[in-house]
């Protein structure tokens, strides 16, 4: 298997969807970190007030991936899943490699949705590719939560420019 990457280095090992679900968690928290960071640096206020709405709505997704791992049967989070990431490594730069704090607006909107859709682009991958129901419901049901939570704040957002 190739590993995933963040930041040019291996992050974790992923075997099972357990696996899986813990790297995206920790994806969810370390943008979450890296977005306050940038917002106690912005100098833009507009900007700064979206950078720290965004850090609160990623440790939102964090806990709710964490409950996803706490709701799932431990026989589906133990299954394999290294072979249905043989599309090579999944490079995830939409963390503390982005200065958020030197970014506008729009620039942050950019950088955070990329981040989204590469999480969704995976989760549809690997609905496509699971063997048992219960594996392909977990992605799905994932994906599902990726999207409306991207909905929700695309709409938040678009509010958000009008001020």
């Amino acid at each position: 298997m190739k590993g995933i990457v963040m930041n040019g280095e291996p992050v974790l090992d992923i075997k099972t969807f357990e696996d899986l679900i813990d790297w995206s968690r920790e994806l969810h928290h370390n943008l979450s970190r890296c977005l306050t960071a940038g917002a106690q640096h912005q100098t833009d206020d507009k900007a700064g007030a979206l950078l720290a709405y965004l850090a609160d709505h990623e440790q939102a997704l964090e806990q709710m991936v964490d409950r996803f791992e706490q709701e799932t049967d431990q026989q589906v989070l133990k299954t394999r899943v290294y072979d249905y990431l043989s599309n090579g490594p999944l490079h995830s730069q939409r963390t503390c490699d982005v200065p958020y704090s030197e970014l506008d607006y729009e620039g942050i909107c950019r950088e955070v949705f990329d981040f989204h859709t590469q999480l969704t682009t995976l989760y549809q991958s690997l609905i496509g590719k699971a063997e048992t129901a219960n594996a392909r419901e977990l992605m799905e049901s994932l994906l599902t939560m990726e999207e409306h939570e991207s909905m929700r704040l695309a709409k938040q957002i678009d509010a958000g420019r009008a001020l």
